[in-house]
């Protein structure tokens, strides 16, 4: 197998676009070799721990009230052609999703890591949750096959926090600057929401290569 890092943040609506057109190409290819692995990055790191509101951040970050309707009406067609539901006009807070990704991180030692970021995708961008509660949290992860006592047990202290921050810091250290971003065999990166005909073009090639590392 092959591993595919993705280093995203569930706020991110390219990263929902991108990971819908990467699952249609690997279920148009059932014989793919990769696994997996999905890691932290904070498009706002400095986010307060409660979040904000979200019409405020969205006009702060992009030049006001028409820079933010610009952005997020190319997010939207983008969204609309790739078959990707987004409610957004149920999000009312942008939150910090450090405890999102400790979430993440957790579910992977579980097995269960692309349940729960799934599951994070739909809370925020389809229901309009705050991915920033606990109580939130906590569902996504039960609902995933997770033990909620333990997570709730988890979230109410710092376990993972520094290892989450840091290696969200690695990324950039690394040179990554936005998201999605893929890493393929811990060689290739690639950019952005690619196409599921990208990403079958890679499965194939990466298919080939297979045999041939084999040998």
């Amino acid at each position: 197998m092959i591993k595919l890092d993705i280093l995203s943040d569930p706020i991110c609506p390219w990263c929902y676009i991108g990971k819908t057109h990467l699952e249609r190409a690997l279920e148009a290819r059932p014989d793919h070799p990769f696994t997996i692995v999905w890691h932290p990055f904070q498009l706002n790191p400095k986010m307060p721990p409660e979040g904000m509101d979200r019409r405020d951040y969205l006009e702060a970050k992009f030049g006001g009230k028409e820079g933010a309707a610009s952005v997020y009406s190319r997010i939207a067609e983008a969204a609309e052609a790739a078959g990707v539901e987004l409610n957004l006009a149920a999000i009312e807070r942008t939150p910090n999703t450090l405890d999102a990704h400790r979430l993440i991180h957790w579910a992977g030692i579980e097995g269960r890591q692309n349940a729960v970021v799934t599951a994070l995708f739909r809370a925020y961008f389809r229901e309009g949750r705050d991915i920033g509660d606990h109580e939130v949290l906590c569902d996504i992860a039960e609902k995933a096959g997770m033990e909620r006592p333990v997570v709730e047990r988890l979230l109410a202290g710092d376990a993972d926090r520094e290892e989450i921050s840091a290696r969200d810091a690695h990324a950039r250290e690394m040179g990554v600057t936005g998201v999605p971003t893929f890493v393929i065999a811990d060689r290739h990166a690639v950019f952005g929401a690619q196409t599921p005909q990208f990403w079958a073009q890679v499965i194939d090639e990466m298919s080939r290569q297979i045999p041939q590392a084999a040998g």
